[in-house]
């Protein structure tokens, strides 16, 4: 891994704002959630935004998983995900009830991967959730969030008690694929999982990674993969 100065992770952030923004825009124009999403024969998927992000960030993924013959749900539940990781997948758990959904696999992007393996290590008393498709998630934290303001943010200092106890968590690592940009400036230590499946998107940008168009097709056959489901007692 090529270390690089504060200046460039900056200026990279910066750079690629602009992509998180087009999603706004998207939701903007668009939106309600299409109901061709409640559809499908296939294992459910749940589908969990970052940081003051809202599903449509991942839109093109739930269309390709939903064309997949998926049916996607979407957590409106979050609101703009801002909330403790904790409180968020208790929300998350309680609906995933709700629907009485089984054999589920969450697909993530940033914070969602966190809430993700929260729900997997914590919540998921059921054994509802079978595994956790993460894009671009912080699973080590990120020393750029030692200069956020936002306190939402904040959440991903590496040395936030939620994000240790998270590392330490691995028992669940195998049910996770992270997947990750080349290069992320908003997560210097990487999306890197010991005990998990890593791939690696060649592409630099913690949002750019979500218009990659390699990116779709590649989650929805790391959703249909066989995996080994975590003995439970």
């Amino acid at each position: 891994m090529v270390e690089r100065s504060f200046a460039a992770h900056a200026a990279a952030i910066v750079g690629d704002f602009p992509n998180a923004m087009r999603f706004r825009a998207r939701a903007m124009r668009d939106w309600e959630v299409p109901a061709s999403f409640g559809e499908g024969a296939k294992n459910p998927v749940v589908v969990l935004p970052g940081v003051f992000e809202t599903w449509h960030y991942l839109r093109p993924v739930a269309e390709a998983l939903s064309a997949a013959g998926h049916p996607v749900h979407v957590m409106s539940t979050l609101g703009i995900n801002h909330r403790p990781i904790p409180e968020s997948a208790s929300r998350v758990w309680r609906r995933i009830r709700e629907l009485e959904l089984a054999h589920v696999t969450v697909v993530a992007h940033s914070k969602g991967g966190l809430i993700g393996k929260h729900l997997l290590a914590h919540d998921d008393v059921d054994g509802r959730i079978d595994r956790v498709v993460a894009i671009a998630s912080p699973f080590s934290g990120s020393r750029m969030a030692y200069y956020a303001i936002p306190t939402a943010m904040r959440e991903f200092r590496p040395d936030h008690p939620v994000i240790a106890e998270l590392r330490t968590e691995q028992q669940v690592d195998a049910r996770i694929t992270s997947i990750a940009p080349e290069w992320d400036p908003h997560i210097p230590e990487t999306s890197w999982l010991e005990n998990g499946r890593n791939v690696t998107l060649p592409v630099h940008g913690h949002f750019r990674i979500l218009l990659d168009p390699r990116l779709p097709a590649l989650v929805v056959t790391e959703v249909e993969r066989e995996t080994e489901r975590e003995e439970r007692p």
